[in-house]
Order: C-alpha cells, then sequence, then structure tokens
C-alpha cells in the first residue's frame, strides 16, 4: 500500500503520466485470492479528492482486486505544466482501456489563474474528455432508507442522461464591443452550398454565443439512452425544449422516435417499458409529482467476480450508512443543521476505515 502513496506525491514532478501495475496480492483472514480486473485509466484530480481517492484505493480496491492502474494527473499544475497535454493524453488512454475513473478537477476562473499562476484560463478537463469520447453521461442516485429524499415521494431512483459531446462544451461565445449585425454562416465543403442568417441587429455593447451538435453524435446518444434504459428495464423520457428551438432540439427529438420506432420498440414493449418526449417544462413538473423509477435523457464486461464485487462494495456503502455510520454531511441530512452532534458522525477517514473493515467482512462470506 505504501507505493501507491509513494506514487501520488511522485506525480506532481512527473512528465504526463505515471503508470503503476499493482500485482501483489494481499490476503486478508478468510479473503479469497484477489480477482483481476484488466486495465482501468486512473485520473487524479485536485486538493482533498486526490488524497481521498488514494484512501478509497488503498483500503477498497487494491486489497481486493488485482489491477493495472494507467494513472494521469489532472491537478491544475500538471495541466499547466503540460499545457493541458495530460487532458488529451488521459481521453485516448479511456478510448484504449474503456474504462476509467476520474476525481474532481479545478476548472479555474480569473481567481484560479491567479492563485496558481496559470498560463491561461485552461477549459474544463471534464469537457475536454467528453468531447473526445463521446457519449453520454449517466447519474444514478443511491438510496438509502435513513436518508431523507429531497423529494418525499421519490421512492425509486431517476436516472438522468445527458449528452455530454459539444453544445456548450465547444461553443464559441464573445463579447460585442458595440453597434452592429451579427450574423451565422455555413458554407459546405464543395463550396456549393451556403446558408448565412442574421442573428442581431446590435444598438450597444453585448454578448454572443454559437454552438452546434451533429447527427452522428445524436445519434450515439439515443442508441446508449435506448440501451441503457432497456438493460435496467426503465421506461425512457427524452426532454428539449423544440418549440422554441424547432430545428436544433427537433432534430434531437426526431432522431430519437426514429431510432425507437425502428430498433427498439419491440423490445422495449416486450419489458412492459416505454419511450416518450416531453416538453422540458412538463418534464420538470412530472418528476416532481413521480416515484421515480425511470431514465430521463436531457439534452462491464463478463467478468462475473469482479461485477459480484462491485455489488457488493455498493451494498456495504449502502448498509453501513443505513445502520448510522455516515459522515457529516449525511448527519445533517437526517438530524438538521443544528441538530447534528460530533457522536452523530464520523470523519471522512474513519469512515473509510468503517467502510473497510465492513467490506472485509462482507467479502469473507
Amino acid at each position: 500500500m505504501f507505493t501507491l502513496r509513494l506514487a501520488a506525491r511522485t506525480l506532481n514532478a512527473a512528465p504526463t503520466l505515471l503508470r503503476v501495475n499493482h500485482t501483489v496480492t494481499i490476503n486478508y483472514a478468510g479473503m479469497a485470492t484477489k480477482i483481476s480486473a484488466g486495465p482501468v485509466v486512473d485520473i487524479l484530480g485536485d486538493e482533498m479528492t486526490r488524497i481521498i481517492w488514494a484512501s478509497i484505493k488503498e483500503k477498497l480496491i487494491l486489497p481486493f482486486l488485482n489491477i493495472e492502474l494507467h494513472t494521469y494527473d489532472l491537478g491544475i499544475e500538471n495541466r499547466d505544466k503540460t499545457e493541458d497535454r495530460v487532458t488529451i493524453d488521459c481521453a485516448e488512454a479511456i478510448k484504449k482501456y474503456n474504462v476509467g475513473i476520474k476525481c474532481a478537477t479545478i476548472t479555474p476562473d480569473e481567481k484560479r489563474v491567479e492563485e496558481f499562476k496559470l498560463k491561461k484560463m485552461w477549459k474544463s478537463p471534464n469537457g475536454t474528455i467528453r468531447n473526445i469520447l463521446g457519449g453520454s453521461v449517466f447519474r444514478e442516485a443511491i438510496i438509502c432508507k435513513n436518508v431523507p429524499r429531497l423529494v418525499s415521494g421519490w421512492e425509486k431512483p431517476i436516472v438522468i442522461g445527458r449528452h455530454a459531446h459539444a453544445d456548450q462544451y465547444k461553443a464559441t461565445d464573445f463579447l460585442i464591443p458595440g453597434s452592429g449585425t451579427l450574423t451565422l454562416s455555413f458554407v459546405s465543403k464543395d463550396g456549393e452550398t451556403k446558408i448565412e442568417q442574421v442573428v442581431n441587429d446590435y444598438k450597444g455593447a453585448g454578448i454572443a454565443l454559437a454552438m452546434y451538435n451533429t447527427d452522428a453524435s445524436i445519434i450515439d446518444f439515443a442508441h446508449s439512452s435506448f440501451k441503457y434504459a432497456l438493460a435496467r428495464k426503465l421506461p425512457l423520457y427524452l426532454s428539449t425544449k423544440n418549440t422554441i428551438l424547432k430545428k436544433y432540439d427537433g432534430r434531437f427529438k426526431d432522431i430519437f422516435e426514429e431510432i425507437y420506432e425502428k430498433t427498439y420498440k419491440e423490445a422495449y414493449e416486450a419489458e412492459n417499458i416505454w419511450y416518450e418526449h416531453r416538453l422540458i417544462d412538463d418534464m420538470v413538473a412530472y418528476v416532481m409529482k413521480s416515484e421515480g423509477g425511470f431514465v430521463w435523457a436531457c439534452k462491464l464486461d463478463n467478468n462475473a467476480d469482479l461485477k459480484r464485487f462491485a455489488e457488493t462494495l455498493e451494498k456495504v456503502c449502502i448498509d453501513t450508512i443505513e445502520s448510522g455510520h455516515m459522515t457529516k454531511d449525511l448527519a445533517i441530512c437526517i438530524k438538521g443543521m443544528n441538530k447534528v452532534e460530533r457522536k452523530d458522525y464520523m470523519e471522512t477517514f474513519e469512515f473509510l476505515d468503517k467502510l473497510a473493515d465492513n467490506l472485509k467482512k462482507a467479502w469473507s462470506h
């Protein structure tokens, strides 16, 4: 375990990549040989996240999995040092190995540029990675019985799927210095097709934004959303603002509908689930009054032992919290800000130690 901590410190001086191959088997009493998990891109972040993640790996991952880590340091200092090349290399590695685990990172604003003496205001690493990978982002809440939901009627998770390519992440924006005309134009590669539209006639200073997406990316988003919902046996909803953005959001609506009818409708009906498009305003209202249990699309391999370990780890985390052992943020959710006492919660590393103990017990049975 010392090797991992040393590696984390060494990364600050590394140019772009430090590869750490963990092959030592550590057996706790009653624990079977470690599971072989294959290569994973390990993405270090900023500030406390990298420290907590190192502890999670040490206590909850590496004792159980024989895993080949390809580690990239996406801390703000290393992104600045490498001219953000490390972010691109990291994304390409994820494409190669198919799995990446990322810590939270700083997207610098003016204050952060000054604080870290950065060369420039680097773009969001999440945005850079997503644009290289394409694909979709799915987020699902983990429900614990003793932690109140923000909406009391939510009894089942709502899986949020978001299109993570282009749009705001590859938008062009700038300040308008004064009066004038803003136009948007397209010229085909062969020069035969030209489209130009006046966006606005400015009477004074202002701002402007232009963004785009592609049919290929929207098609990928649709397929990943339909497949995810089908695998979870949950209905799928797509929300857009197609009443206002008739061409832009309307394209999402049309592509989803076409793919559903041609490819997924029969399979959905066999599972007694469905696909439906809703206006974003209507969808938000529906979410607030529903009990959950669906996939909302907003604009593992066959390793059985690894799957069982992942499911066990998730269950241990939930069971530990439901048994009353938790961090302060969850204790506040349960008791309220002014009623929480020190005995009601554990510090982060105390909590990780408790999870590790419970995981050893659960995995040895």
